[in-house]
């Protein structure tokens, strides 16, 4: 990543050039990230596949203004962190389901970075933290998103607890891109894939969160949620004016076009 794409990657998330790669800085991007780049499924709901090539989701969230999955987001984010003078890993995570049981492994990207401490960084979930949490400590973790535990599980590997509930497994051990390619390709294109079901796009805000599913409208602020159901010319007003993504139709009309 060089120091053009660094800049206008700054320039998105409203950040100024950091003079040193510390605690302080990966605090400011990391909940920068997170108020300015939606998760989102645009791409794979229109039918327009992406790879798993920094170039390609750098050009997609920097140039383009778009968001994306974790796989993206967290991909483009560590690239950001590694040009700015960080240590970054890629580590898999399997969320936990409903019953308590872990997905597959590779179902879920999160980065570590090192500094005095090894920190977990995920702006790539939906609904996580707002700061980097410790991965050395089980003591709760307070974030303005909730309350948040590092504990340890089998095999080395450690779980991240969310207001008491299991969120997701996280590998102890580095992983490649390589790895991440299969799950990131069944997501795309698996009709049982929750990625493939609905369009979807969220946003976390300074009191809570924003979120299309499909044509419906949810506004958490304080606790309190609010639903509004949207017709189109509305859904293409909220993408661009609360998400920032220029769409001429939302992706349900798009996707009907092309089939």
């Amino acid at each position: 990543m060089d120091e053009q794409i660094v800049r206008a990657y700054l320039d998105r998330l409203g950040a100024s050039t950091p003079i040193t790669a510390d605690l302080d800085t990966l605090r400011e991007l990391h909940q920068r990230h997170l108020y300015a780049v939606p998760f989102e499924n645009i791409y794979t709901r229109i039918g327009t596949p992406v790879d798993l090539d920094e170039d390609v989701y750098v050009d997609k969230i920097v140039r383009l203004g778009y968001g994306g999955g974790c796989y993206e987001l967290n991909g483009a984010f560590g690239a950001l962190l590694r040009a700015l003078g960080y240590q970054v890993t890629l580590l898999g995570a399997a969320p936990f389901k409903p019953d308590g049981v872990p997905m597959f492994a590779l179902d879920h990207l999160v980065l570590r970075v090192d500094l005095d401490h090894p920190y977990m960084i995920d702006v790539g979930f939906g609904q996580g933290y707002i700061f980097p949490i410790r991965m050395d400590t089980d003591e709760v973790q307070h974030d303005p998103a909730g309350t948040f535990r590092v504990t340890e599980a089998e095999h080395g590997d450690v779980d991240v607890w969310f207001d008491g509930k299991p969120k997701y497994r996280v590998e102890s051990h580095p992983r490649r891109w390589v790895d991440f390619m299969p799950s990131w390709e069944w997501h795309q294109v698996a009709t049982e894939s929750f990625w493939n079901t609905m369009d979807l796009c969220s946003l976390a805000t300074p009191t809570g969160r924003i979120t299309l599913h499909g044509n419906r409208l949810l506004t958490t602020s304080d606790g309190e949620t609010t639903e509004r159901t949207l017709d189109e010319a509305e859904l293409v007003e909220v993408y661009r004016g609360t998400f920032g993504i220029q769409l001429d139709q939302p992706p349900a009309a798009q996707r009907l076009q092309r089939v």
